[in-house]
């Protein structure tokens, strides 16, 4: 009897000390001081950079935990000559819109030559690196696959490795942390500026262990961009202090900059690939152009209420769907009373973030058969709704049942193999 007693205590004890674990693990968390790469770089005094010439890739968002902007910090770091930037996507200082072309131009505040790689250029010429002994790239990243930026950086190492240039990766936290791999790895025929790599849409990497698998697994491609010139550059990649890959960005405590106009908070990056691909097709609005960038849909002939209650329905894990009703500034449904649904990610961890769109078709399908999508749309979105999921199988296959459960297995199918695969390149626990 004594010793089923103390066995009882004992199991009372260990069920009280639980819940003050996971409060402590959860408390440790939130107390780590997460410094990025350039962050890093600064307290360490520019070691890896001290004596050479330097190019740097960068947008607003590379800037430290106090939001000084890195092409200031370099152009005055001692020991380092700054002589070059290059502009992805939006510009070195962020003042191009979306899909506008970069110009080459001065930076009027350091007076550095700007070279775009977001025109008729995108990979960087000898030219542009003839000065150089290395390239800095310094931008936040969101985690998801067809966010350009990791193209401008696949692009830089092959330049780099062509030119004997060296590339230095200074990291940042991935906003969706580290354990978030979802969709296919892109298939032959469907590589582009959105798909540029053979990665799934969600990675679950780091850029600086992103950039690693890059150089390691044979993803690079040489000057004539075939599969027999894979190419390999020097790198050297800074990292973080601090992340661990349970953080989502909120985690970070970091001060949050768009990298781009329409990923305005840190939140945004959750919900960006959860409408994303939908928004290629151009036939609902995913919130851009309104005050919810890709965390809403909404079109002029849905029924707000009736919508979110088939859509909560579904009792997908971790989301939940409110009706609302818009009318956008700009964009899809300019000026236009919509209903729709506001998304909510109620459980991260649990949420499946892209199926999320391939759900709303599906229901869109069923309720309003009239209005569904894959009869409406024209090849060109269709071609970049391929491009950007990677594959036509995807589009096809909803085509033909407008059902998620028929295209699930084709879209995860490379998810536990690709896990498997980029985990040597973990820098971060």
């Amino acid at each position: 009897m004594k010793k089923v007693l103390n066995i009882v205590v004992a199991l009372v004890a260990f069920a009280v000390l639980l819940p003050s674990c996971a409060a402590e693990a959860q408390q440790e968390k939130s107390n780590k001081v997460v410094k990025t790469g350039i962050d890093v770089l600064e307290s360490n005094g520019f070691k890896q950079l001290q004596g050479k010439k330097i190019g740097l890739v960068t947008n607003p968002s590379g800037v430290n935990n106090k939001l000084v902007s890195t092409v200031d910090i370099l152009a005055n770091a001692p020991g380092v000559e700054l002589v070059a930037l290059y502009g992805p996507e939006h510009g070195v200082r962020g003042d191009i819109h979306a899909g506008d072309k970069v110009s080459d131009e001065v930076d009027p505040k350091t007076g550095v030559p700007v070279y775009s790689l977001y025109g008729k250029t995108r990979k960087p010429t000898p030219e542009m690196l003839k000065d150089v002994d290395a390239i800095v790239y310094d931008i936040q990243d969101n985690g998801c696959r067809s966010f350009t930026f990791i193209s401008t950086l696949g692009l830089l190492m092959e330049a780099a490795a062509e030119n004997g240039k060296e590339v230095i990766v200074l990291d940042r936290p991935n906003p969706l942390g580290g354990n978030k791999v979802e969709g296919n790895i892109v298939e032959p025929g469907y590589f582009s500026f959105v798909s540029q790599f053979e990665i799934p849409y969600l990675y679950g990497l780091t850029v600086g262990e992103l950039a690693q698998m890059l150089n390691e697994e044979g993803m690079l491609k040489g000057e004539k961009g075939t599969n027999d010139t894979i190419v390999k550059c020097n790198l050297t990649v800074v990292p973080m202090e601090g992340w661990s890959r349970d953080m989502v960005y909120t985690d970070t405590k970091l001060p949050w900059v768009l990298p781009s106009p329409h990923m305005p908070q840190a939140e945004t990056s959750y919900y960006y690939p959860a409408t994303g691909i939908l928004g290629e097709l151009g036939y609902m609005s995913i919130g851009v152009g309104y005050t919810l960038p890709f965390q809403m849909v909404a079109a002029q002939w849905i029924n707000a209420a009736e919508f979110a209650d088939a859509l909560n329905a579904l009792n997908l894990p971790g989301v939940t769907f409110r009706p609302i009703n818009v009318k956008p500034f700009y964009s899809v449904g300019k000026g236009e009373n919509m209903g729709g649904v506001q998304i909510y990610i109620t459980d991260y961890e649990k949420a499946h973030l892209t199926s999320i769109q391939f759900y709303i078709m599906q229901e869109v399908a069923r309720m309003y058969p009239e209005h569904e999508v894959m009869a409406n749309a024209n090849d060109g979105r269709f071609r970049m709704f391929d491009l950007v999921s990677g594959s036509n199988f995807i589009r096809e296959k909803f085509t033909e049942t407008k059902q998620y459960k028929d295209i699930e297995a084709h879209w995860n199918k490379d998810v536990e193999s690709f896990k498997q695969k980029s985990a040597k390149y973990h820098l971060y626990k």
